[in-house]
């Protein structure tokens, strides 16, 4: 139950933070989802943080990394919003941008993810 909890509250706080990013209006004439953009970016490399401290020093608690990366991770990221706006993308005709937004979403997300793997020793 302690487990669900530290989920939950994790989520929570990532839920709040990622719509409060979300609500950062930034300048973008070309139809780009650049708040998602960035937050699962963000996202993905904090993660990796993670992943890679938690590898490297088994004395973290799991109770610890549960909340921070299920609960804050899992609720500050986004893949349902990056799949509605890439849809609402190709709806609207603008397939390239739309293209984009997958293949950078994706790949920089798995290098960010990777990087901090490279320098967490």
């Amino acid at each position: 139950m302690l487990d669900c909890l530290a989920v939950g509250i994790g989520g929570f706080i990532g839920s709040v933070c990622r719509y409060l990013v979300g609500k950062i209006p930034i300048k973008n004439p070309a139809g780009f989802p650049i708040n998602t953009f960035l937050i699962n970016i963000a996202g993905a490399f904090v993660i990796g943080c993670l992943a890679a401290a938690a590898a490297k020093n088994s004395d973290i608690s799991p109770r610890l990394m549960l909340f921070l990366k299920v609960g804050l991770c899992g609720g500050f990221t986004t893949f349902s919003t990056f799949s509605l706006e890439t849809e609402t993308l190709l709806r609207s005709g603008n397939v390239i941008t739309a293209a984009i937004y997958i293949a950078a979403s994706v790949g920089i997300g798995i290098a960010a993810a990777a990087l901090p793997q490279l320098f967490i020793k």
